[in-house]
């Protein structure tokens, strides 16, 4: 990864030297990916999508975790019943073997439940980012375009070793700004914020 990171750096340098040389100049612009992903109003609408449906099914785990209890609490009571009278022990021995195989079948719904509500929730999760990330990415290379750039770098990125990929830039050449705009001309003021 750190390989092919430095060899698109060098690409991009020779690029940029070679493109320099053979015309007067280059245009180059940055923007902020992190800035216009977290500011578009999209993100903001899937962000409260996402945690309702997580708060929905938090809500239906807890629900079948509090009726796992309330089975656990019957089949302690049924053995202290058991320990203190003899009579009637065996029909409360079969009753309290019934619960303790319910209890198991809905312990196991419930693991169950929890991974295919989380992979659910993922799966959701990253439908709704592609979503937005295509919309930005669409968006910026309309802007690139319309704007004539010739490279433009994700100021907020970093390298496999965890550095920034634009160490410095000029905060002339960041059209964030302009992407957020163009991103959100269309909803009300206070929906954008």
């Amino acid at each position: 990864m750190k390989h092919i990171t430095r060899i698109s750096l060098l690409a991009a340098l020779f690029l940029l030297g070679g493109v320099g040389a053979a015309n007067a100049q280059v245009k180059i612009g940055t923007v902020d990916m992190n800035r216009v992903f977290s500011e578009y109003s999209k993100t903001k609408d899937a962000q409260a999508k996402y945690a309702e449906a997580e708060k929905a099914a938090n809500d239906d785990l807890n629900s079948r975790v509090e009726t796992l209890k309330k089975s656990m609490q019957e089949i302690s009571a049924l053995n202290a019943d058991l320990e203190k009278s003899d009579s009637g022990k065996e029909e409360k021995v079969k009753d309290r073997d019934a619960k303790v195989a319910a209890a198991r079948v809905l312990d196991r719904e419930i693991a169950d439940f929890r991974t295919a509500k989380q992979k659910a929730l993922q799966d959701q999760f990253l439908r709704m980012r592609k979503d937005i990330v295509d919309d930005i990415m669409k968006t910026v290379n309309d802007l690139v375009k319309a704007k004539a750039y010739d490279v433009v770098f994700d100021k907020s990125g970093l390298s496999a070793g965890a550095v920034p990929v634009v160490l410095y830039s000029r905060d002339d050449l960041d059209f964030s700004s302009e992407v957020i705009a163009t991103l959100n001309k269309n909803v009300p003021a206070k929906a954008a914020k």
